[in-house]
């Protein structure tokens, strides 16, 4: 089984696109969350979604916010305009297929889990050690995949020799999955919690398309990079009236 990893699209069509047509051949499509907020193509991005066979999706806080399920006060203000925007953008169909989404976490299968945040909290941000531990000591699979941050990361559990002192398994980073291609291989005894990185708002200083496919017959998890039309999906954004600030950021992958 070759799973196909997407997260944090947020109305990219240029990003998404470019994913879809780099990826290769994969036998279903899990989708962490985010699909709007942000671009200037929500329905666009939900239409390519919709259309793809076999997938798994779950729900973002964008895509919360954007159909009434949750409120933007923890929002920023681009966050908050770019998402009111969206709300009157999304057409009745897509905003109650939206809304339909289910909440994360949800078991794949008996070695994957996806999340948008935590799988303790679904929109609670991985950022530090703390917060890794406690998700893969609440996981339920091998592999424990989330989005949320827009920044590739990667974590294992109970690696050789990572013990503590009373003998507790202890978490180890994985060396941050960046270039152009990142090839992890997983080892049964152990766990992983694993973010590709954001599709269509990449924030860690590199603008390119983040994703990821899973091989688990190989027991391989490979994290790409790939180029796309960002001056497309800025005009876009432009035209929309929606911030400058938005349209900036996508070239500087911030």
């Amino acid at each position: 089984m070759r799973y196909l990893i997407l997260s944090d699209i947020h109305a990219n069509l240029e990003a998404l696109d470019a994913t879809l047509a780099a990826a290769g051949p994969h036998d279903r499509v899990l989708v962490l969350g985010d699909l709007v907020g942000y671009g200037a193509d929500p329905n666009p991005v939900i239409d390519r979604i919709r259309a793809l066979p076999e997938t798994t999706i779950i729900r973002g806080n964008h895509d919360k916010v954007a159909v009434g399920i949750d409120d933007a006060r923890a929002f920023n203000r681009l966050a908050r305009h770019a998402i009111a925007w969206t709300a009157d953008a999304l057409t009745a169909e897509n905003s109650a297929w939206l809304a339909a989404l289910p909440a994360g976490p949800v078991l794949v299968d008996p070695q994957v889990e996806i999340c948008h945040g935590a799988p303790f909290d679904e929109d609670c941000y991985i950022f530090d050690d703390l917060d890794a531990t406690r998700a893969l000591r609440t996981a339920r699979a091998l592999l424990c995949l989330f989005g949320h941050t827009h920044v590739p990361a990667a974590y294992e559990l109970g690696a050789p020799g990572a013990k503590s002192q009373r003998g507790v398994d202890q978490l180890s980073v994985i060396a941050p999955p960046r270039g152009s291609a990142f090839q992890m291989v997983l080892a049964p005894d152990r766990r992983y919690l694993v973010n590709c990185g954001a599709v269509g708002q990449p924030r860690d200083g590199n603008p390119h398309a983040a994703f990821g496919v899973l091989d688990l017959k190989a027991l391989t998890l490979t994290t790409r990079r790939v180029p796309y039309d960002v001056e497309r999906a800025q005009a876009k954004i432009l035209a929309a009236g929606l911030p400058e600030m938005l349209a900036q950021r996508l070239a500087a992958g911030r």
